[in-house]
């Protein structure tokens, strides 16, 4: 079965060989469908025909436009994300390293998701189960992921694989650890 699988591959190998130098060989002698070099001609009458101090000042005007589109900073490219609908939640403001500051909206019925504030962007986060017990949450959209722990939160962002915010703790969090005082006992 393998010898009568082989002859029509070689075959057809065969056959794509010739029809490949059979198109490079009018390619080289120039020969082409009449009515495509007719098409071709009929192109180049229509162009106009420029001067060249229009050609000039076509280039210099492209030069002076090349530098005003450097020079302008780009706009960050808009999510097409909607603004989450942040009626019936709560709000927990965190304070974090650096004077950064995130605020959480949750909806007390509905834990499968949190909408969080960074940096004047509202980003609906869906929760992603852990082994750990933290509370993690995540946006495909952005990047952004949220875990928060018992003693503080972390954003980051998983596309540049860095911290965006660290130490964030809200008003709770942020107070001191009353300490036993050592001659207190609790019996």
């Amino acid at each position: 079965m393998a010898i009568t699988l082989k002859q029509p591959l070689a075959a057809c190998a065969l056959a794509l060989a010739a029809a490949s130098l059979c198109a490079s060989a009018s390619a080289a002698t120039g020969d082409s469908h009449p009515k495509a070099t007719k098409v071709l001609k009929q192109k180049e009458k229509a162009k106009p025909a420029k001067h060249k101090k229009d050609s000039k000042k076509d280039s210099k005007k492209d030069k002076k436009d090349a530098k005003a589109h450097k020079e302008e900073p780009k706009p960050e490219v808009a999510d097409d994300e909607p603004i989450p609908d942040v009626t019936d939640t709560t709000l927990t403001e965190f304070s974090c390293e650096m004077n950064n500051k995130v605020a959480v909206y949750r909806n007390l019925m509905d834990d499968s998701y949190i909408i969080l504030r960074w940096q004047n962007h509202l980003r609906r986060m869906e929760k992603v189960g852990t082994t750990t017990g933290a509370r993690r949450y995540e946006s495909a959209k952005s990047g952004l992921v949220w875990i928060g722990i018992p003693s503080k939160g972390i954003l980051l962002d998983s596309r540049q694989n860095r911290q965006l915010a660290n130490e964030c703790k809200d008003a709770e969090q942020a107070r001191p650890a009353v300490a036993a005082a050592p001659g207190d006992k609790t019996s």
